[in-house]
């Protein structure tokens, strides 16, 4: 299990709030931030007209970041895709289009810079 200091959980939690306020501002609407279930969790559940949008939302305080597809693993993205299956079947919404995107925040607060890789990885189950 990796070890979160409580710097490193404050900055995950600014940084998903930075990273739904960037995506409501580019036109998606939020449904669920933090979305649990006994799979894990995804960061943010939206909806980009018809179709849902899994966001898994990545930080980092530098000046760059990895590439956002390249920082999540194979086993996230099957822990990833098995939240999103439950959500959909939860919602009675296991028809309808979706995909998974990665938000990635650099920096925190005025000086912020968003990276939206749009359709970043396809459900591995």
């Amino acid at each position: 299990m990796a070890f979160y200091s409580p710097d490193r959980k404050k900055l995950g939690r600014a940084s998903e709030e930075a990273a739904a306020l960037f995506i409501r501002n580019n036109g998606l609407r939020i449904l669920v931030q933090n979305y649990r279930c006994r799979y894990g969790e995804i960061d943010i559940v939206a909806r980009d007209g018809e179709c849902l949008v899994f966001v898994e939302v990545r930080s980092s305080r530098g000046n760059h970041f990895a590439n956002p597809k390249e920082s999540i693993g194979t086993k996230k993205r099957r822990t990833l895709s098995k939240v999103a299956l439950n959500y959909l079947k939860e919602k009675g919404l296991i028809e309808s289009r979706s995909r998974f995107d990665v938000v990635t925040v650099i920096g925190l607060g005025a000086e912020a810079r968003f990276e939206w890789m749009k359709n970043a990885f396809e459900a591995a189950y």
